[in-house]
């Protein structure tokens, strides 16, 4: 489990997840949340069977120790590269898109699988690189615990209801460029790969990105800095009826997130094809094109070839 940034707890809950944890060391996390969720669970359900955070290494050493002794971790590690030859796979814990590149190319070259906090890119030349890393069969995975999240699902039942999806709103806090992978990844899953064109009207604390698919179906991705009680909410308007969602149990969002990682380790094969995170991260990108040229319409189309020359 490798790096820590300010604003993201993953190293103290992704390891807890996986390894179990202390509940007294777990309560003096910074992250208030997380204890709270962990803490609905019974204590000895929480951890993934065959699975285990081994090594921490955190950006600020002095987070180590303590996110070791919450999440029962028993190595720290005086640099990232130190865990090579020692684990099986590696987690870039931090959700920095334009950082990731540099974080993730030690562990890819050594040849370990890398799963990589959301968003995995926010510009093309890394989008490139990572598109270059998998086609020579390096083993990544990047996503949004909200494609896993139960709340997101629809069955049969509610599809029918709706009819064919006209309009999706998706809402996230915090920026687009950390967030709004949150607020599309729940979409994304509903309607497929196909999106067409991103525009972004841009204000102070706030991207309002409107998207087209295929389908037919518009997507309206809201991400207002400072609108935390409001995240995860997604509304579905279809030609029968409409649905309301919200994200409501983080826990099972992001255990079976790391799950999917886990299986894909054990199976040699990922949850879903990686064209379809190159679409995802190259809607993320179309967004801030837009916004970086005043609220044009960007094609995704334009941005995918790119990202794949």
């Amino acid at each position: 489990m490798l790096g820590m940034i300010e604003g993201n707890g993953h190293p103290y809950s992704w390891s807890a997840i996986v390894n179990g944890y202390d509940p007294v060391e777990m309560a003096k996390c910074p992250y208030a949340a997380i204890p709270v969720y962990l803490g609905k669970q019974p204590l000895e359900s929480v951890r993934i069977p065959g699975a285990r955070v081994t090594h921490i290494w955190t950006d600020d050493p002095a987070d180590a120790p303590k996110v070791a002794a919450a999440s029962l971790i028993d190595n720290v590690a005086g640099k990232p590269e130190d865990v090579i030859g020692h684990v099986d796979a590696v987690v870039i814990a931090t959700d920095d898109g334009n950082d990731h590149v540099r974080r993730a190319r030690p562990f890819i070259e050594a040849g370990l699988p890398v799963f990589i906090d959301k968003p995995m890119a926010t510009n093309l030349a890394d989008l490139r690189q990572f598109v270059t890393w998998q086609r020579e069969g390096k083993i990544l995975l990047s996503t949004s615990g909200m494609r896993y999240a139960p709340e997101m699902k629809l069955t049969d039942a509610q599809r029918a209801r709706l009819g064919d999806l006209r309009w999706i709103t998706s809402f996230t806090c915090k920026t687009w460029e950390r967030y709004g992978i949150h607020a599309l990844e729940a979409v994304y899953p509903l309607l497929g790969p196909g999106f067409i064109s991103a525009q972004t009207q841009h204000q102070a604390g706030s991207d309002i990105v409107h998207l087209r698919h295929q389908s037919g179906a518009q997507v309206t991705l809201a991400a207002i800095h400072d609108a935390y009680g409001s995240f995860g909410s997604m509304h579905l308007y279809g030609t029968k009826g409409d649905l309301a969602l919200k994200l409501t149990d983080t826990y099972s969002a992001f255990r079976a997130q790391l799950v999917a990682f886990i299986d894909t380790l054990r199976s040699g094969r990922p949850p879903f094809d990686f064209s379809q995170t190159v679409e995802l991260m190259s809607i993320i990108i179309a967004g801030i094109q837009s916004r970086e040229q005043g609220g044009v319409q960007v094609l995704v189309g334009s941005v995918l070839a790119a990202a794949a020359s």
